[in-house]
């Protein structure tokens, strides 16, 4: 039998457990959550479930719903003490997923976990996900702030994000009536968003660079290397549900994890391939800074990174006009990047060339 040698009563506290800093975290985010509330909310942050009405401007409404993460940006962002963006990068994951299927974003909950919460880090992630939020129009309504002693090193922390849409049953976006003669637009991306991150981060420690070098921005202006590389992943969603109100989008694609090659043939049929022309818009500054310094191949590039191009939009070759005119006066960088054709025996779905 083994006999206790301290008398002291122990608290949560002293197994590591903060309940005060966590009462005081949701104190602190709760401004932020209040900014991006919809008139659909019932309740929000603060009870055991948050409450969301359907908007009766829907007919037939069909939930999309999508989860994400940040991945290995996150070691960037521990390393380099940069919490500020990562909480855009988890909303954008998740909400440009849903809104390739026509969705728009209507609430998003996120997932915090940590082995010892620091709530100036986590409330700086928050705010970074409000602002997410308020970009997507979508409402931040509830999420999970978990104290983990043990489970994490000290100033590391990991997220998880989850969204929910709704499209109306007959505008659903599935790529079905995408035909030959169609036309590939390309949304420009902020960098390289949320994805290929592991590659990024061994080039970093082969390269030693001064993170404060000058590798210029994707529009000509000066940048610093850690800017490029932490840049917030670009959430498309304003102008991509204004554009699909105007004209018939026959299918999106959100360029995440497997880039330009893996992504495009998730909306195309099995008969359809998309033929991509490198040469039709500027690989950004970073882009080309990662493949020098990595001897990264051109083929290896288009499979991990996004490459200047963070969402594709197809369309009919006569409204193709008329969507790059609607998406460059909604503020995006747009591009006629390639066409679709008929898949030749034993084509890929994707030829970049």
């Amino acid at each position: 039998m083994t006999v206790s040698t301290s008398s002291s009563p122990l608290t949560y506290r002293d197994a590591g457990v903060d309940i005060d800093a966590g009462d005081a975290l949701v104190e602190r985010i709760k401004p932020a959550a209040k900014r991006t509330m919809r008139p659909e909310v019932l309740a929000g942050i603060g009870g055991f479930g948050a409450l969301f009405e359907i908007s009766k401007k829907y007919r037939e409404p069909v939930l999309v719903s999508g989860t994400d993460g940040v991945g290995t940006k996150l070691k960037l962002a521990f390393q380099w003490n940069r919490h500020d963006t990562v909480g855009q990068d988890l909303v954008a994951m998740s909400v440009n997923d849903i809104l390739v299927q026509g969705a728009e974003p209507l609430f998003f909950l996120d997932y915090f976990a940590c082995g010892r919460l620091d709530v100036d880090t986590a409330a700086t992630v928050v705010e970074g996900i409000a602002r997410g939020c308020e970009l997507a129009g979508c409402a931040l309504i509830g999420g999970e702030t978990a104290e983990m002693p043990s489970m994490y090193p000290d100033g590391e922390y990991d997220l998880a994000g989850f969204a929910v849409g709704a499209v109306e049953k007959s505008a659903i976006i599935d790529g079905k009536s995408i035909r030959p003669g169609d036309v590939v637009l390309g949304l420009a991306s902020s960098g390289a968003h949320s994805n290929g991150y592991s590659l990024i981060r061994k080039i970093l420690e082969r390269a030693q660079p001064d993170l404060k070098m000058d590798i210029g921005g994707q529009d000509g202006t000066k940048m610093r290397l850690a800017d490029a590389v932490m840049a917030p992943t670009r959430i498309y969603v304003k102008s991509l549900l204004a554009l699909i109100q105007a004209v018939h989008v026959k299918g999106m694609a959100h360029i995440t994890g497997g880039g330009l090659t893996e992504n495009i043939p998730r909306v195309l049929g099995d008969h359809l391939t998309a033929i991509i022309d490198r040469k039709n818009w500027p690989l950004p500054p970073l882009f080309r800074w990662l493949q020098k310094e990595g001897q990264v191949a051109d083929a290896e590039m288009h499979r991990v990174f996004n490459c200047g191009i963070g969402m594709v939009v197809i369309a009919a070759e006569a409204d193709a006009g008329v969507a790059m005119q609607l998406l460059a006066a909604a503020g995006e960088q747009v591009y006629h990047i390639g066409r679709i054709e008929a898949r030749g025996q034993g084509q890929a779905q994707t030829v970049v060339s």
